[in-house]
Formats: C-alpha cells, sequence, structure tokens
C-alpha cells in the first residue's frame, strides 16, 4: 500500500432480537465459528446480553444475542431479561429479528413493534426453513411477512444447518459504517471466562433436565484458578426448591455427574485447557424474583 492510500475499515453492532426459542443463539454460534451462547430446546436460556465479536479483513461485525422477548413479566427476572432485549435495540448499526419459518405468534407480533422504532435498517431472519413440511409454502409466506413490516432485507435460513448464513453476513455487512475495530481481530467475546464457564454449566442442566426443572436455576463460579497443569472451577448450582435439587443430583448422583463431565468437556474445547470442575447445589428460596439476590448474581435493571 503506498504512502497515499489510506485502508478504510468498517465496525459496527448488530442486535439479534426474537422472541424466547427462535435459534437467536444457534445462529449467533454459527456465524461465529464457535460455540459462545447457549442453546437448549426450552425457551429463555439466554439471560444477558451475549456479544460475539467477528473480524474478517477490514469488517469487525459485533454481534449481540438478547434474551428472547416474552409476554407476561411475573417475576423480576423476566422484566430484566425484557429490559436487556428491548435495550439491544438502541444505539446498534443493524437488527437482526428472527422468527419461526413455520409460525407466527403473539410473541412474534410483540417484538415487531418494538422493532419498529429501531433507528437503523431491521433485517427479518426467517430461521428453520428446513423444518417446513411444504417447501412451496415458502415464498408466499415470505410475501405475506414483507406486507407487516418495510424490512430493509427478509433472508430466509436455516441456523441450525449452516443454510444461507454466508448470504445473511455479506447484507449485515452492507450495513456496517466505516469505523476502527473496537476489540482485537483474535477476540470473539467480551465476557468473561467465569461468566462462559457459569453459562456451559447452565447449559447442560437445562439440556439435561428439560421441563423437570423450571427456569429458578442459575450458575455462580466460587473459583476459578488457572494453573499449569489445569484450570480448577468451582461452580455454585442455585435453586428455588429441595425438590429441584434432588432432580439435579438425581438417582445415586448420576444427572450431577453427567452435568459436571458434559459442562468439563465442553470447557476444556472453550479454554483449550484441562479442567477440574467441582460443582454443589444450593437452595434459596425466590432468589429469581429477589432484587438483591438477583443483584449478586450479575442480574440488575438499568
Amino acid at each position: 500500500m503506498s504512502d497515499l492510500e489510506v485502508e478504510i475499515t468498517h465496525c459496527g453492532y448488530i442486535a439479534i432480537v426474537g422472541r424466547p426459542n427462535v435459534g437467536k443463539s444457534t445462529l449467533l454460534n454459527h456465524i461465529l465459528g464457535q460455540k459462545l451462547s447457549i442453546t437448549s430446546r426450552k425457551p429463555q436460556t439466554t439471560r444477558d446480553q451475549i456479544l460475539g465479536v467477528k473480524t474478517e479483513g477490514h469488517v469487525q461485525a459485533i454481534y449481540v444475542d438478547t434474551p428472547g422477548l416474552h409476554l407476561g413479566e411475573t417475576k423480576t427476572i423476566n422484566r430484566i431479561m425484557n429490559k436487556t432485549a428491548a435495550a439491544a435495540l438502541k444505539d446498534v448499526d443493524v437488527v437482526l429479528f428472527v422468527i419461526d419459518a413455520d409460525r407466527w405468534t403473539e410473541e412474534d407480533e410483540s417484538v415487531l413493534q418494538k422493532v419498529k422504532h429501531a433507528r437503523c435498517p431491521v433485517i427479518l431472519v426467517v430461521n428453520k426453513v428446513d423444518q417446513l413440511d411444504q417447501k412451496e409454502d415458502l415464498l408466499p409466506r415470505l410475501a405475506n411477512l414483507s406486507d407487516r413490516m418495510n424490512f430493509a432485507q427478509i433472508v430466509p435460513i436455516s441456523a441450525l444447518r449452516n443454510n444461507n448464513l454466508d448470504r445473511l453476513e455479506r447484507l449485515v455487512e452492507s450495513y456496517i459504517p466505516e469505523g476502527e475495530p473496537f476489540y482485537p481481530e483474535d477476540q470473539i467475546t467480551n465476557r468473561s471466562s467465569r461468566f462462559l464457564a457459569a453459562e456451559i454449566v447452565r447449559e447442560k442442566i437445562t439440556r439435561q433436565l428439560g421441563q423437570e426443572v423450571p427456569y429458578e436455576v442459575a450458575v455462580q463460579i466460587e473459583e476459578f484458578v488457572y494453573e499449569e497443569t489445569a484450570i480448577h472451577i468451582s461452580a455454585l448450582i442455585l435453586v428455588e426448591r429441595n425438590g429441584q435439587k434432588r432432580i439435579i443430583i438425581g438417582e445415586r448422583g448420576d444427572k450431577i455427574k453427567l452435568i459436571g463431565k458434559e459442562a468439563r468437556i465442553d470447557m476444556e474445547n472453550l479454554f483449550q485447557h484441562k479442567v477440574m470442575l467441582n460443582l454443589w447445589i444450593k437452595v434459596r428460596s425466590g432468589w429469581s424474583d429477589d432484587e438483591r439476590a438477583l443483584a449478586s448474581l450479575g442480574y440488575q435493571e438499568e
């Protein structure tokens, strides 16, 4: 490059929003090419904004994976999750509004009313098109969706199968403004290793127990110590009732052992280091509706 040439870089924020369980976290993980945000068939597994950074060439795309916007705010944690998701719509350069290909719900409509106030392009991402029984229904469905709002683009994808994500990323890049990168090119998130470790444990609980244990489960990392031979991690699993504790432990401790084994494998893959993981469970009644307890776990209302 000559002295007269100036390298033009682009950097911007992209909010990923939608109702619970439409595949927002799966989409982020596949875009990054690395597991960062926890996934589950159970809705509302994402509770915080997860920042994922992808730098390719002169473009840095900073994705914000949000909790699912949902109806009904019966508990403090639900209210905080909704506020977290809604706040992501401010000060971003692009919004990805993710929906299921096969249905439009009342919650989708509620999210639509929020994204209509966004001051940036909104791309409608129609996920799980591979699950449509009648493929010929897709085009009329996309036409119907285009009537709901003047979307910048409508992109059908399958996040799980990595279908059409290249096109989606190219569209996103076309809306990213000029600017210097905020993060080093090898950094993929602004989240701490402690946070990611806690999320991995929570994902394994959710995946192993499904509907047996509701949302009154949190994970707090009590110890995270790097040593030359291993990372020593101690995680406290917080539940609201003794019955939930028994379910997580399982018969003769089989469930907690499996949760620990699967979490340790994922942590070793993420941190590229041997992990010594210790889990224990504590009952704290009403934590999910207690502002002080939530604040101690990192959930705070703005």
